[in-house]
């Protein structure tokens, strides 16, 4: 007779991304690790990666002291005033697969000149354009905009490795990146349970880009489904960040990589959380060719939705999410993008 034994879902796998530095055992075992992780999980927790604490609590005492500005100051930055998605969310005013998020946001992207597209041209270029700013605190776009360099520089790093750990071209996407990439920051506060008892943060979904690498705080909330359909809470880890895969590195692998479904629980009662999810995504316009491997055989094929296809081309992706999720941004700005009902 044959006994299984339980998986233990307490924590993700722990990547130290140190090890790359450490000579030919210790990588070649940080890449059994990733390849382990990506492959059945498409989450881990990531340490090692050389971001020091006084870089954190820069970028959390910028944030904590956005989200303590009175009200007004904040709605002064109201993303719908932007056809580029950037400014401030109040709370309940996001959606994932169509629930409120109980949760308000600044959401940051690369600093840039507004393109406007032209004729001809796709709708997904309104996405690049300037980030709101609260005149109150010029201290925050001086430690939000350098966080997006220096964990642009740990992705970049990262993604070379977890290529390397499954027989890939370590700099296979590295032209789809660069100066002309797409990242994305969010400075989120969860400020605990909705009134009407509803206990979405941010309910399930997947990234659409390659990396995100997300700095929460001791609360927890963050849950993972797991191998089981079931969603797990994944534990605080201080020090570390949260990684996950998103559906680019997917599709470019044809399923041999996941992309995984996760989701935020509302803090009970008056108790906040704050975390802050890195986006490492390609140019708009990048186009992603397949990836080449030698695990492309044992791939099983990408998890199709019919409710979300995914395009060739990057930014179709992000735009589709973004009209989803942000309905007021895109009634005002975008009304000629919108499916009718």
């Amino acid at each position: 007779m044959t006994t299984h034994t339980a998986t233990s879902y307490d924590q993700l796998p722990i990547i130290d991304l140190s090890a790359a530095d450490r000579g030919p055992q210790a990588r070649a075992l940080l890449h059994a690790q990733l390849h382990s992780a990506a492959h059945d999980i498409g989450f881990f927790q990531l340490v090692g990666h050389g971001v020091t604490r006084a870089e954190t609590d820069a970028l959390l005492t910028a944030m904590r002291a956005f989200f303590a500005l009175p009200e007004a100051d904040r709605l002064a930055l109201d993303n719908v005033n932007s056809p580029h998605f950037r400014g401030y969310t109040r709370t309940g005013d996001e959606r994932t697969g169509g629930a409120r998020d109980w949760r308000d946001q600044l959401d940051i992207g690369a600093e840039r000149p507004a393109r406007v597209p032209g004729p001809g041209e796709p709708p997904y270029w309104w996405l690049q354009g300037p980030n709101q700013w609260p005149a109150a605190l010029p201290g925050l776009r001086t430690a939000a905009l350098a966080w997006i360099d220096r964990l642009g520089a740990v992705a970049h790093r990262l993604l070379r490795e977890l290529l390397t750990a499954i027989g890939a071209p370590a700099g296979f996407y590295d032209p789809l990146f660069g100066e002309h990439a797409h990242p994305q920051l969010k400075l989120v506060r969860y400020p605990g349970s909705a009134a009407d008892g509803a206990d979405q943060g941010v309910g399930a979904h997947k990234d659409y880009g390659f990396l995100t690498l997300l700095l929460q705080d001791t609360v927890g909330g963050l849950q993972v489904q797991r191998e089981d359909g079931r969603f797990h809470d994944v534990p605080p880890l201080p020090g570390a960040f949260v990684v996950n895969l998103g559906e680019l590195l997917e599709v470019a692998t044809n399923g041999y990589l996941l992309a995984t479904n996760h989701r935020v629980v509302s803090p009970p009662g008056a108790t906040e959380r704050y975390s802050v999810p890195f986006f490492y995504n390609p140019r708009l316009d990048a186009r992603i060719d397949p990836l080449p491997f030698p695990y492309a055989a044992e791939a099983p094929g990408v998890t199709t939705d019919p409710a979300n296809p995914l395009y060739a081309e990057y930014g179709h992706n992000e735009l589709k999410g973004k009209l989803r999720a942000h309905p007021l941004v895109a009634e005002r700005h975008h009304g000629n993008l919108l499916t009718p009902a």
